[in-house]
């Protein structure tokens, strides 16, 4: 059991395929756009069970709970040598040393 004021993540549906853009790519088309919301629940729960959450800003949204105290794990990708001197380049260039 997941008790009330638990850190979780849940999940919500907000359009289902048939109802997005039709402006998009069509691979996108044909997928449902999900939210992800982390927040405090409101109430005991379960994994996969729906409930509501405060978030940290103290918005309260709901939907269905897909992980238990989640981090947070984004990144700005792999390292790209190529981009590794860019930044000193720049600099040279505008100085009018190229």
């Amino acid at each position: 059991m997941i008790k009330k004021g638990t850190w979780v993540e849940v999940e919500r549906t907000v359009l289902e395929p048939e109802e997005r853009s039709p402006h998009i790519p069509e691979d996108t088309k044909k997928t449902p756009l999900i939210m992800w919301i982390k927040g405090f629940c409101l109430e005991d729960c379960e994994i996969g069970e729906w409930v509501k959450v405060e978030t940290i800003i103290g918005r309260v949204e709901e939907g269905k709970v897909v992980n238990v105290e989640p981090n947070y794990t984004h990144s700005f990708g792999n390292y790209i040598g190529e981009t590794s001197y860019i930044g000193k380049q720049a600099k040279a260039i505008l100085r009018g040393e190229e």
